[in-house]
């Protein structure tokens, strides 16, 4: 394991202190922050790993948050609801990847795209199952007496990020990730040696879906109401992907500074500059993908080849 995967589980360990020093607004925002370098982790293996540009996050967390709702409703304890979302969107996200992922380039995008459509529409249709565009309450007491603890909330979504970051890292040193390699440098070539594209990308697009929808599903109880327009907004599929080109496509640690300082960016902004907030913010992302086209962690080698014409 490289040292930069070693900060980024340090960096992971040393936020489970934050509850100890920040209030109930240090808690949200670093809730928040475990839940989008969740989505940009996890977006990173078929974006940054495989090199297909997907916008089906926001489907698939979207799915984890009803999933999760819905069977807390029926008075299941949150860890197995979570569980079964997860393991329910695997299945899903690998079996439509076997098709999805035959498409290539803006195909592929256009195609997972409509995923997130797809899944709003069935969802607004269920409204025996899923309350419909009235959306789903979810009981307080569901499950668990801490499900109104934000200390609790914080500490899962920030297990659920050491996870993921695990998940991620054991796939960049694995057969699998050098796979994903080879599909993204030369996918023809990497199939005429007899790697088996379908298969390593159905694999690598389930586990991008699975965390997003544990996520979405720890996010649904946190909150205690959804809706279809709230988990399946197109934002959960674009900020991902705004993330991962800020810290540095493929890298584990590059994602999650690019996570963290989008959030910073955009937390600032909102507080200052209220009335034009989402232009100001786009602007700041532009200047500083212009600034650091191969994102922050460009930075890391920046400084070390200045230090060596220094020595």
């Amino acid at each position: 394991m490289n040292r930069l995967n070693l900060a980024l589980l340090a960096m992971i360990g040393a936020m489970a202190a934050l509850p100890l020093f920040g209030g109930p607004y240090a808690l949200r925002l670093g809730t928040i922050a475990a839940m989008y370098a969740i989505l940009a982790l996890s977006w990173n293996v078929v974006g940054g790993f495989a090199g297909y540009p997907s916008f089906a996050t926001a489907a698939f967390f979207g799915f984890g948050a009803y999933a999760t709702g819905v069977l807390l409703g029926h008075g299941w304890p949150l860890a197995l609801a979570l569980i079964t979302a997860l393991a329910a969107s695997f299945v899903l996200a690998g079996l439509l990847g076997a098709v999805l992922l035959r498409l290539r380039g803006h195909y592929f995008a256009i195609a997972s795209l409509s995923l997130v459509e797809v899944l709003r529409e069935l969802v607004n249709n269920a409204t025996d199952l899923t309350g419909g565009g009235m959306g789903l309450n979810i009981p307080l007491a569901a499950g668990s007496g801490v499900l109104a603890d934000a200390t609790f909330f914080f500490y899962a979504m920030w297990a659920l990020l050491l996870a993921t970051a695990l998940m991620v890292i054991a796939i960049s040193m694995s057969k699998l990730g050098f796979g994903l390699a080879c599909i993204r440098q030369n996918e023809t070539a990497a199939d005429m040696v007899g790697l088996n594209s379908t298969l390593y990308k159905s694999i690598a697009f389930g586990l991008s879906a699975c965390f997003v929808s544990a996520a979405g599903g720890l996010y649904a109880a946190w909150v205690h109401y959804i809706d279809p327009s709230d988990v399946f907004d197109i934002l959960y599929s674009v900020k991902p992907i705004v993330m991962a080109l800020m810290g540095g496509l493929g890298s584990p640690f590059g994602v999650v500074c690019g996570a963290f300082v989008y959030l910073a960016l955009e937390e600032v902004v909102w507080r200052n500059y209220i009335q034009i907030h989402s232009g100001v913010l786009g602007v700041l992302i532009v200047m500083l993908l212009l600034l650091l086209p191969h994102g922050l962690i460009s930075l890391h080698w920046r400084m070390f080849w200045r230090r060596a014409k220094h020595a």
